[in-house]
């Protein structure tokens, strides 16, 4: 890393300065216009912080910038105080950040970072710019993502924080080998896996593997899929990435929303939205491009394996060496109710990393409604109502939950396992595409996803909570 930001510092000295702008806040998209404020700063003042740039210059920087304050300053120097090796640098902005705000936050750049993302967003013409540039060094793709994309931003650019990584530091599984489930002697019936299945093509993704690559990208039952998995928040969402005859080749950005993994396209570099399936920043946005996901269900080796004889599962042969124990990925992460990266709102209703089965519909898309895992196994017949779609909720024994239409048939009882009956005492048997009747009707499954509570409701803050 230190190395990294020596390469910075020659390119900073001499970039033009930046007038400030200033947006109104949001979660959302915003179309509000952009209005010019007039104050300057010279990017070479910022370049000061990196490297070993001894204490004079770093406050003649300081100076420099208190001297031509705008606004526009909190989102880069912050930035900068989670990236910098200058100790004395990092510990000149914290006094900084401190004489302007009044805030007593320390050297905490997590506490920093909230404090900003809870203010109206203030950014300059070339702050996109400034990113591409103190990224590119680390990978030259990160400079893509950036680049002469101000404008094409539909999320706070203050927001996508590095996670650490490479483009595809965490490497994808691209057309995984599979192995049958008289294979898989690796697996405990215990261990937790991600199963789907399409056009009667059953796999099963282990969450062992998987934490350590938080993507695959597979063909489906003939349909191109790519499962994210998002590690920090708790999510795997599988999206079929052929819209409208372009089939879009995602990969793992290296950048996190709101602790949430940004997806890029290989053809354009766009970061994409995790939790929305559309890009968010870079020429494929408004575009009307939005990526429809499916079904998924978290459950348990041998309960997915006894459902599914026929399924197919992960090799171990991914070609990379890792340790693919149970629960070894993440072990301290999972260990505690402590976040990585912080997001802009907190809601002690529930833990951190309480699960809930997160449900959103595009026919609904201002509701959304998450559901306590805990008060579904306690309830595993559940119906709801998000806009104008009528659900139920399913939780076998197992404590394995799948959504369905029940198109005005109410459920009186669940076996936690294969078998329903109606009011009207019609038999239901439960698979995973659909419930069928003993007299041929048919109720089709709805997505939906699990997730740690604070990553739903960092997405999703308006969201409706069951628990």
């Amino acid at each position: 890393m230190k190395r990294a930001w020596s390469l910075i510092l020659p390119t900073l000295v001499g970039l033009a300065s930046l007038a400030a702008i200033s947006l109104p806040s949001r979660a959302e998209p915003s179309e509000a216009p952009r209005e010019v404020v007039d104050s300057a700063i010279a990017l070479n003042s910022l370049g000061a912080f990196f490297g070993d740039t001894p204490r004079p210059a770093v406050m003649e920087a300081i100076d420099a910038i208190e001297d031509n304050w705008n606004d526009g300053l909190y989102a880069p120097l912050i930035e900068i105080t989670g990236l910098s090796s200058n100790q004395t640098a990092r510990q000149e902005i914290f006094n900084l950040l401190e004489r302007r705000t009044g805030e007593t936050h320390g050297d905490n750049f997590q506490a920093w970072y909230a404090w900003l993302w809870n203010r109206p967003e203030y950014v300059t013409p070339d702050y996109a710019d400034f990113k591409a540039l103190i990224y590119a060094p680390i990978d030259e793709a990160f400079r893509t993502y950036f680049d002469g994309r101000l404008d094409t931003a539909r999320i706070r650019l203050d927001e996508i924080r590095w996670g650490g990584v490479r483009q595809d530091g965490i490497p994808p599984l691209r057309q995984p080998d599979m192995i049958s489930a008289r294979e898989a002697d690796y697996l405990a019936d215990t261990d937790i896996v991600f199963g789907l299945e399409v056009n009667g093509d059953a796999r099963a993704y282990p969450k062992r593997i998987l934490a350590w690559h938080e993507m695959f990208v597979d063909t489906i039952g003939g349909v191109e899929i790519a499962g994210v998995y998002c590690t920090l928040c708790g999510t795997v969402i599988p999206y079929k990435t052929r819209v409208d005859g372009t089939n879009y080749e995602l990969g793992t950005s290296g950048f996190l929303y709101r602790s949430n993994k940004l997806m890029y396209d290989r053809a354009t570099q766009s970061l994409w939205s995790t939790m929305r399936g559309e890009p968010v920043v870079g020429p494929l946005v408004d575009q009307g491009i939005k990526m429809e996901f499916t079904s998924i269900v978290t459950t348990n080796w041998g309960e997915w394996k006894r459902r599914h004889p026929d399924t197919q599962v992960l090799s171990l042969s991914t070609g990379h060496q890792r340790d693919y124990g149970e629960g070894v990925a993440y072990r301290e992460y999972f260990a505690t109710d402590q976040l990585m990266f912080n997001t802009p709102y907190s809601d002690a209703r529930l833990d951190n990393k309480r699960e809930v089965l997160g449900l959103r519909f595009p026919g609904a898309p201002n509701d959304q409604l998450a559901i306590d895992s805990e008060f579904l196994k306690q309830n595993p017949v559940h119906t709801e109502q998000i806009g104008l779609q009528d659900i139920v909720i399913l939780t076998d024994a197992s404590g394995s939950h799948r959504v369905y239409d029940p198109k005005g048939v109410t459920f009186i009882g669940y076996d936690g396992d294969r078998t329903l009956e109606d009011s009207d005492g019609t038999i239901w048997t439960l698979n995973e595409d659909q419930l069928s009747s003993d007299d041929g009707r048919q109720l089709p499954r709805l997505p939906a996803h699990r997730a740690f509570w604070f990553g739903w409701h960092s997405a999703f803050p308006e969201t409706r909570l069951v628990n």
